[in-house]
């Protein structure tokens, strides 16, 4: 805990520090914080009340993207918010929770407290706990609105007694000290240490949230292992233990797009996908699909097979699209060097263009400046390798209603 950040949070948690906040509206490039610091100390505020006010104006219109209208009510951490699960994501977090009959949960590395916002508001019990005092004193604040539904306290989540409980949450920590930084951290730098956390998983239904990447070979063989993608991003890895964890899943993959929620689910790695040809349709799986290793299970689907074994395209000709793939119609292939694919470019009256590259050594910014692109259409090109070979293909994006 940064006696600086204690200060700071001291001040601006009093009635005038919060209607000043509130005053203050947002505060989203560097211009608008110059602006409203000059204006504050003008007014006789004191300096840390408004370095606090102003950073916090700052975060709450980044957390816009996380938390929609809840942010202009809620205190972050710039760590915390960074590590904050969105809340369209919490929202699954605790319908999951519900339906396995979950009626108190103790959110352990509650952080700023996304999660146990979303358990309390899907009418669960919640028992907050977060080791560091700064953001422990914001999760109170944030889950104030809960009452005596919701108890936030500074502790360690090895320390915390879980006898009342009927599931775990745990968010283990990685992070540097103090607030300000992020970085990549190896298994035994978290906080809970994840052996203690997948020992106590075996004991409770628990729900533990890693980073997409962490390492497969370190995750338990029995849980359940859920990777979730947020309008085409992948934001989390969860691995579900006990009642939490379906019958017959080990690995499943959820697609939130916008309001819409997608899942594929198997009790394994799906087994890969025949290779084939390129086809009429180049589709690209999502990256939570691909994480989970259900690429060959969306292949299937599609009636496609793989592009190449060790690259995640699929390809095929049937007019067939899905929530777990974007998909392009293939317009031409040439090789993958700026001479042959300006060609197509001219030929096919292309201004505009998105790259995406797989398996190619290639940076498609510098490759963009290879482009002459005076044309009036648009198009997708593809960089990427099959067997031996650079392929660039020209390719446009088909909407699901199009197919």
């Amino acid at each position: 805990m940064h006696s600086s950040e204690m200060a700071e949070l001291t001040a601006l948690l009093t009635p005038d520090g919060l209607s000043l906040l509130d005053e203050l509206g947002p505060v989203v490039s560097t211009a608008d914080a110059a602006r409203a610091v000059s204006r504050l100390r003008a007014a006789g505020h004191s300096p840390d009340l408004v370095s606090a006010v102003v950073g916090q104006a700052h975060l709450r219109a980044k957390a816009t993207a996380k938390f929609g209208d809840f942010a202009a009510r809620m205190l972050f951490t710039r760590a915390g918010l960074e590590q904050a699960t969105r809340l369209p994501v919490a929202a699954h977090h605790a319908s999951r929770m519900r339906t396995a009959g979950i009626a108190r949960v103790a959110d352990l590395g509650c952080g700023i407290g996304g999660d146990a916002l979303a358990f309390a508001a899907a009418g669960l019990r919640v028992d907050a706990v977060d080791a560091d005092e700064v953001t422990a004193a914001i999760a109170a604040y944030n889950l104030a609105v809960f009452g005596d539904t919701v108890t936030v306290r500074q502790g360690r989540a090895e320390a915390s007694p879980l006898s009342d409980v009927d599931a775990l949450w745990l968010d283990p920590a990685r992070r540097t000290a103090g607030h300000r930084e992020t970085r990549r951290v190896g298994a035994a730098d978290y906080s809970p240490p994840l052996d203690w956390a997948f020992e106590i998983a075996q004991t409770l239904p628990t729900g533990i949230k890693l980073g997409p990447g962490h390492d497969r070979d370190e995750l338990p063989a029995e849980a359940e292992t859920q990777w979730v993608s947020a309008d085409g991003t992948v934001v989390e890895l969860v691995v579900w233990t006990g009642a939490l964890a379906r019958d017959g899943v080990r690995r499943s993959a959820l697609v939130l797009r916008g309001e819409r929620a997608h899942e594929l689910t198997a009790a394994a790695d799906a087994p890969d996908a025949e290779v084939r040809e390129l086809g009429a349709y180049l589709h690209e799986p999502d990256g939570a699909v691909i994480r989970a290793r259900l690429v060959g299970e969306v292949a299937r689907e599609l009636e496609g097979g793989m592009l190449d074994p060790h690259i995640a395209y699929i390809t095929g000709d049937a007019a067939l699209t899905s929530p777990f793939v974007q998909s392009f119609r293939v317009r031409e292939t040439m090789a993958a060097n700026a001479k042959a694919v300006n060609a197509a470019l001219r030929a096919h009256d292309i201004g505009t263009i998105e790259i995406k590259k797989r398996g190619m050594d290639v940076d498609p910014a510098a490759f963009r400046k290879k482009l002459t692109l005076r044309g009036h259409a648009s198009a997708t090109l593809f960089l990427t390798r099959v067997g031996t070979r650079h392929l660039a293909i020209l390719a446009d994006r088909v909407r699901a209603d199009q197919v």
